[in-house]
């Protein structure tokens, strides 16, 4: 289904050893920059709140505009290194510009400050204890992301980051006709967020990852409201969906929405905004439907069970250590959000674990998403609390609450990290795939916008 251009595009992503630091991020799109002077315009278009200067830079001089930012969420390197190859690509091949028939602006890295927190691990070794005990993810609050204005029923938000106002100073300047916003995940297959259906497209995307090797993910979605248009291939999620789910079934607000996405700013433009989700290991059980002997009941109440207990110990520590925390500690302020935010999901997947229609053997893909998603919760949340309590260590704050905390959650941790290893099937998935999967996909939707206009539609 892949036409020749397209697969000739997956093909001119080389080997990737390691991830791109905030710094080196800058450093080539300044590069590429005086590299193509003719071709491209960079210029800054905003500050993060440490002082950071956040630049774009525009490629091309005609078409339809198209917005494309990496890092949106500080522990997602991938789609730094999508942005530099597709900027990279663009400057050097003026037939691609004109296929993809749009002028590009490329913001490289949105959120440095957060990005600097996760450079532990992005030069390896790319293990799963190793990115753990080096991850870093803000607090919902502090996510560009999720941090654009909000006034639906009684959810409200106003309080904008820096980097989000670039982001809508740019979306609201260009009015752009396609908008990536260049995500990944952690664990599982690839699958993709639209927020619109184009069912010309979905057979592309689906196509992508298989063909460089990797699994298209067709287990759970991230969150039970979300529109599935096809097989990994979702609706673009906002937060007056959630909020209408949580109505419609019943279930308690959360107490803090925080605010909508970076989609639902640039909706009232007509904009088609892309979402590529892609791991960093890949799980083969994820791609397959086939049903299993448990009931998709029994394997909510485990992922439940598993989440509960991660919830209970982060809510201890947090108790036990109280006002001894650093507050202006990001990683306090992120391990805070996160224990008050999954404290309520135990009791929801629960409820659904008891509907009717959760009855049905689970399906073999379903078991390993539900099971992946609680690892990856304890690894990372878990984790990142003790980021914050060996900082606050590190600075002289060893009060004897925080040693004895930092002593109970390590060993905790040391077992988690040890079941993880026994019983999850991960294979690593080799950069440059990642890369070139969602770099593909970018391209092949401009290709189907730039169709579809020559078409008329």
């Amino acid at each position: 289904m892949l036409p020749a251009w397209l697969q000739a595009e997956l093909e001119s992503v080389p080997e990737i050893a390691v991830f791109s630091t905030a710094d080196e991020l800058v450093d080539e799109l300044t590069r590429l920059h005086d590299l193509y002077p003719g071709v491209t315009s960079l210029r800054r278009v905003g500050t993060s709140r440490l002082g950071d200067p956040l630049l774009c830079l525009t490629i091309g001089s005609a078409g339809e505009e198209a917005l494309v930012f990496g890092l949106p969420h500080p522990n997602e390197p991938i789609g730094g290194l999508t942005a530099l190859h597709l900027a990279g690509r663009l400057c050097e091949d003026q037939e691609l510009r004109e296929r993809l028939g749009h002028r590009w602006h490329v913001v490289a890295c949105i959120d440095p400050d957060g990005l600097r927190l996760n450079e532990g691990w992005l030069k390896g070794p790319f293990t799963r204890e190793h990115y753990a005990r080096n991850f870093y993810r803000p607090a919902g609050d502090e996510q560009v992301e999720w941090t654009f204005p909000l006034d639906y029923e009684t959810a409200y938000f106003d309080e904008v980051l820096p980097e989000t106002a670039a982001l809508m100073r740019l979306i609201d300047q260009l009015r752009p006709a396609l908008m990536c916003s260049l995500h990944n995940t952690e664990v599982g297959g690839a699958y993709y967020y639209l927020s619109r259906p184009e069912p010309e497209l979905h057979g592309v995307l689906q196509e992508i990852p298989e063909r460089l090797g990797l699994s298209l993910d067709r287990g759970e979605p991230e969150s039970p409201s979300m529109v599935r248009f096809a097989d990994g291939i979702f609706r673009m999620p906002d937060i007056e969906t959630l909020y209408d789910y949580y109505v419609e079934h019943g279930d308690p607000l959360p107490e803090r929405f925080g605010g909508n996405s970076s989609h639902s700013y640039a909706r009232s433009y007509g904009t088609l905004t892309l979402l590529s989700e892609l791991p960093h290991w890949d799980d083969a059980r994820v791609g397959d439907p086939s049903p299993t002997t448990t009931s998709y009941a029994d394997a909510l109440r485990e992922q439940a069970a598993g989440l509960r207990d991660l919830v209970g110990w982060m809510a201890k520590i947090l108790t036990a250590t109280g006002d001894d925390l650093t507050p202006a500690s990001a990683f306090v302020r992120a391990s805070r959000f996160y224990a008050r935010a999954l404290a309520p999901t135990p009791d929801g997947i629960e409820k659904r674990a008891a509907e009717p229609e959760s009855q049905r053997p689970a399906t073999v893909a379903e078991l390993a998403a539900l099971w992946d998603s609680v690892h990856m919760f304890r690894l990372r949340y878990a984790g990142m609390l003790l980021r914050a309590l060996e900082a606050e260590i590190g600075i002289g704050n060893a009060t004897p609450a925080i040693r004895t905390a930092r002593a109970s959650l390590g060993t905790q941790y040391d077992a988690w990290i040890a079941e993880e290893s026994e019983t999850a099937s991960m294979v690593q998935i080799p950069i440059r795939s990642l890369v070139a999967s969602q770099y593909a996909a970018l391209a092949a939707t401009a290709d189907h916008l730039s169709l579809e206009r020559s078409r008329g539609r």
